[in-house]
């Protein structure tokens, strides 16, 4: 827990000036040309990623559902009525 805290911290130093100077270096090392396709790359990652965490998310609501509820009880079988019991009048069946 301690190192997760440690990794992230330098985050909440960065701010207006700091992204600024980022932005800056980028653009000076890879040029105004090519800062488009990155964006749109980063875009799209950032895109699949937020569709991946959300089909995760619904897996887990789906299954603690599953969990929540429980299980209906089969419904018993209804007994088999008896056979009717045929006379000697029917007509012969003429298959």
């Amino acid at each position: 827990m301690l190192f997760s805290a440690q990794t992230f911290a330098f985050i909440e130093g960065v701010g207006g000036p700091e992204l600024m100077m980022i932005l800056f270096v980028v653009l000076v090392l890879f040029g105004g040309q090519k800062l488009p396709e990155f964006a749109r790359g980063f875009g799209k990652s950032v895109r699949e990623f937020k569709k991946a965490a959300s089909g995760v998310e619904e897996e887990f609501r789906r299954a603690i559902e599953d969990v929540e509820e429980p299980a209906k009880p089969a419904p018993k079988p209804r007994p088999n009525p008896p056979p009717a019991v045929r006379s000697g009048s029917e007509p012969p069946n003429r298959s």
